[in-house]
């Protein structure tokens, strides 16, 4: 038995509970190991806690979550990954166990973060069964392992040899072999108080040929999907602990649409509809009335679509595959069944024009949604058909398109942004003056972040939560401003 302590380094506010810990930890423990967890997130100051943690306990393995590199918005392009190493080099300080890095955020570029951190290792992709193995390892060494005790052949790690950083592939796991997870391992109620939230995940992964969207290359392009018992019974857990409001983080809720639909018809048959408020991501299409029926009867009250533009020639340029009268669809549905719903919009893409950004605020008006989330910018990341471009295009200051930390980038680990030559900088003023004070868009400019749709740090949101809004950001967001009552 290996002694593991997992580590949370996310401080951003609202509080988002790291679910990815309570999953690992569930995995731990079942494989026999202790585990325990230094959670920062509401840290007043975090040397001094990861000082007074290791002072009293010193574990065999430390796990290390990065959820995020950065905050994903052009208007800020806050980067967080120096932050992370300055932790890191803390509890490296502190500790002899070797560091292992896992999380969303790590595997979109494991090497590049493992070489700026100055972790011992890395997972990329799924974290229960490789971290698990580790601590076996850890716990007693084989004899196929190399000179410092680490077995170089499980999947997904990355690893140092001889000055040089290596990775093995990722194994994408079945998630029905994983045990049920308990959601006893973080004061879920605390992050509830003040995140307003509880994070549930139905599958993983995605098999879009979106140009610019992380998830397959960090998550796998194949949907891998939860039981839906499996769902059911973490609701209940949940539940259990007062915590009623969710939102599912799948990359897209309907897809597939039979899993989705069984994810709902679990949901009523436990009973669960009327005693719990969900929210989720899902993509113009497939969704049919069917499956909104569904949503509303399994206890659903907002649906985010990431419709990105309202232009046939951009969705086609950025590999998504529905159209501007598939997105038009959606909200006639959702308007029919009493949805609560709003789009996000990414513009700034390879085809954009302004015509085309045009259309797409035209059409968002003319469709009514409860919300618009405009992104100007496109993240690049390594692993995307939008990075691979970009880097046959050229790296470089020279290139018009690229908005960010350039020189010496080429892993995009820094936030590095693509935006049309055909739109350039003057795409804020025109998305400003076509928004016009039409309230339902949520949107800021670089040089004005005051109410902002950044949700990092967002004072507005942390005001809500407090007294006492739940649900989807942008929904409490919404709320508040018509003056609704909290709950």
């Amino acid at each position: 038995m290996a002694k593991v302590t997992l580590i949370n380094p996310n401080r951003m506010k609202p509080a988002v509970a790291p679910i990815a810990l309570d999953y690992i930890a569930e995995s731990l423990h079942a494989a026999g190991h202790e585990v325990g967890i230094l959670d920062l997130c509401f840290s007043e100051d975090w040397a001094a806690d990861v000082d007074a943690y290791f002072a009293a306990d010193q574990p065999d393995l430390i796990g290390y979550t990065i959820r995020n590199t950065d905050d994903c918005y052009f208007a800020s392009r806050d980067f967080f990954i120096p932050y992370h190493k300055e932790i890191i080099d803390r509890v490296k300080s502190r500790t002899d166990a070797p560091v292992m890095l896992g999380g969303a955020g790590l595997s979109v570029a494991p090497e590049a973060v493992l070489g700026f951190t100055g972790a011992d290792y890395a997972i990329a992709g799924d974290g229960e069964w490789a971290i698990a193995r580790l601590a076996d390892v850890v716990a007693v060494p084989p004899p196929s392992t190399d000179g410092d005790g680490v077995a170089r052949d499980l999947p997904g790690l990355v690893y140092r040899e001889g000055g040089v950083i290596r990775s093995n592939p990722p194994a994408w796991m079945d998630l029905a072999d994983l045990p049920i997870r308990s959601r006893r391992w973080l004061d879920n109620r605390r992050y509830f108080r003040e995140g307003g939230q509880a994070g549930i995940e139905t599958k993983r992964g995605c098999d879009r040929k979106c140009v610019f969207c992380a998830d397959p290359p960090g998550k796998g392009r194949a949907c891998r999907l939860r039981p839906p018992s499996h769902v059911v019974a973490e609701i209940r857990a949940l539940l259990d602990q007062g915590i009623d409001v969710y939102h599912l983080c799948d990359c897209e809720f309907n897809i597939p649409l039979s899993h989705a639909e069984g994810v709902c018809r679990a949901i009523i048959e436990a009973g669960l509809g009327d005693r719990i408020r969900w929210y989720t991501y899902a993509t113009p299409r497939p969704f049919t009335d069917e499956l909104a029926d569904l949503m509303v009867r399994a206890g659903c009250r907002g649906i985010d679509f990431g419709a990105d533009s309202g232009d046939d020639n951009v969705l086609r340029s950025l590999g998504r595959d529905f159209a501007a009268e598939d997105v038009r669809r959606t909200a006639e549905i959702c308007h029919r069944h009493g949805i609560t719903f709003m789009y996000d919009l990414l513009i700034g893409g390879p085809a954009e024009t302004q015509e085309s950004v045009r259309r797409t605020i035209d059409l968002m008006k003319r469709v009514e949604p409860d919300r618009v989330g405009i992104s100007i910018g496109v993240r690049i990341y390594n692993g995307t058909a939008l990075g691979e471009m970009v880097r046959r295009e050229g790296v470089t200051p020279s290139n018009p398109a690229l908005h960010g930390i350039i020189e010496g980038n080429e892993s995009f680990l820094a936030p590095i942004y693509y935006l049309s030559p055909t739109v350039g900088m003057e795409v804020f003023g025109l998305v400003d003056d076509l928004v016009a004070c039409d309230s339902r868009f949520l949107h800021a400019s670089p040089a004005e972040l005051e109410g902002n749709y950044n949700y990092n740090d967002n004072t507005v949101l942390v005001d809500a939560i407090r007294d006492g809004f739940r649900g989807a950001y942008w929904d409490i967001l919404r709320r508040a401003q018509a003056g609704e009552t909290p709950g």
